[in-house]
């Protein structure tokens, strides 16, 4: 069953576009995942995630990309690693996550509406 949100928590989730500008490994993690850094243009700048996404996608295929992610979470340390943003997506059913991304190219930094 769907839990019922009211309109003002959604509008408190900053749901943010940004572009990959870097991807590397993270052999420490538990699950295999990557480092990525995005970028969320001048107001926000570049945060860091780690992104359980090695099933589908490869580091060179990441880069350039752009992602919507969630930027007022805490961060979470993940091992030896400060995440500072959560980058989405859907898990297939494979069990393979899917990135959630906009379909056109939008400014670094739009807030999904």
């Amino acid at each position: 069953m769907t839990k019922t949100i009211e309109w003002s928590d959604f509008e408190a989730v900053e749901l943010r576009v940004g572009t990959v500008t870097e991807v590397r490994d993270f052999p420490e993690a538990r699950n295999p995942a990557y480092k990525i850094w995005v970028d969320f243009g001048p107001d926000i700048g570049t945060r860091k995630s780690s992104a359980q996404v090695t099933a589908l996608y490869s580091k060179e295929e990441l880069i350039g990309r752009q992602v919507i992610a969630v930027v007022n979470f805490p961060s979470k340390q993940i091992g030896p690693f400060r995440s500072q943003c959560l980058i989405t997506g859907f898990v297939n059913t494979e069990g393979a996550v899917v990135l959630a991304v906009p379909e056109r190219s939008v400014e670094n930094g739009a807030k999904l509406a």
